[in-house]
């Protein structure tokens, strides 16, 4: 019975280091989920505000999207390439799958 306890608690403790390093910067152990600034999202978000609060017509809403998709693709690339933690790199890569089947659908 001991070792089965014992055998347990390896067992969390591995699963608890792969949630660790998953949310973590590999180089320095930072926790990172948000960084800051973080340009590209800031374009897809501003323009989706614009989006909303202003609801353009016409060429107006054509460039609003434009610009949201732009900042959007922007954000989850650079996210694959450089994102500090392998949630990051995940995130934009999910992130840019729904994005591309998104325009693919339309």
């Amino acid at each position: 019975m001991a070792r089965m306890i014992k055998a347990d608690r390896e067992t969390m403790a591995e699963s608890h280091s792969v949630v660790w390093r998953f949310f973590r910067n590999p180089e320095t152990a930072k926790l990172v989920i948000v960084q800051f600034p973080n340009i590209p999202l800031a374009i897809f978000l501003l323009a989706t505000l614009a989006r909303i609060a202003f609801h353009p017509h016409g060429a107006g809403a054509t460039a609003v999207s434009v610009v949201a998709g732009i900042g959007l693709g922007w954000w989850a690339v650079e996210e694959i390439a450089r994102g500090d933690s392998p949630f990051r790199r995940v995130l934009g890569g999910a992130v840019l799958i729904g994005f591309v089947l998104g325009l693919l659908m339309r």
